[in-house]
């Protein structure tokens, strides 16, 4: 990653967060984009943030370099309820920061990844987009538009080199999570629901995400990567 110029939409908290340490670690141009800025962004090597709310109409990302290797795009949300609880406002505002913001983004930044010459682009998903699981169907059917919105893309965009990828993960131990793990006996529910028998962490989502980011994974694209325990392909008995 040294001197990669990486993008990272909504990396102020979570996985965004613990992904923009591990690249200005590993001496990456860290470019963060999010509605609020985080305290480390200040004492990070090569990291500069701008402000930006991904659902406004118009996103100015002149601050970006002519050439970039990468961009994730990581804002998601969780709003579970019933479906017939879900209003259509929300349904719209699920889809305006998953899907839309990642489009507007993309639209916005294609010039330099085409002059990278080979960038990879992360987006993010959720397994209930592929496991059927009450109470999702707003987020569900958001992320299922990002995994469709990635495998276009990836077609479009293989001749100019540029790979685009989806991570896919089940519960994981972040702030966006915090209500659903909030107490012991819930963190062990949520737990037992899983093959491996745990939650995510952070540094499950991340370490996936700089594979992608890297060369090792150039012959990687089109592809939803379920980072999820097992939960998503296997039915313990």
């Amino acid at each position: 990653m040294q001197g990669k110029n990486i993008l990272v939409v909504g990396g102020s908290s979570g996985i965004g967060l613990g992904l923009v340490k591990e690249l200005s670690s590993q001496s990456a141009n860290v470019y963060v984009v999010s509605r609020s800025s985080h305290p480390l962004f200040d004492e990070l090597a090569n990291v500069f943030y701008t402000q930006m709310d991904i659902t406004e109409a118009d996103l100015d990302f002149s601050f970006i370099p002519k050439q970039l290797d990468g961009i994730v795009y990581c804002p998601g949300t969780i709003n579970l309820k019933p479906f017939h609880r879900i209003s259509i406002q929300e349904f719209k505002n699920d889809w305006e920061i998953n899907v839309m913001g990642a489009i507007k983004t993309l639209q916005a930044n294609l010039r330099p990844l085409k002059n990278a010459k080979g960038a990879s682009v992360v987006l993010f998903s959720t397994v209930a987009s592929t496991l059927g699981m009450g109470f999702h169907a707003s987020i569900a059917t958001a992320k299922a538009g990002v995994e469709g919105l990635a495998k276009s893309l990836a077609a479009e965009w293989a001749f100019q080199k540029i790979r685009v990828n989806v991570i896919a993960p089940s519960i994981t131990n972040t702030p966006l999570a915090e209500n659903l793990l909030s107490k012991p006996e819930k963190r062990e529910a949520s737990a037992k629901r899983h093959p491996l028998q745990r939650i995510g962490e952070i540094d499950d989502m991340v370490n996936a995400t700089m594979f992608l980011l890297s060369e090792k994974s150039n012959w990687i694209t089109g592809q939803t990567l379920n980072i999820d325990g097992g939960m998503s392909k296997i039915k313990m008995l």
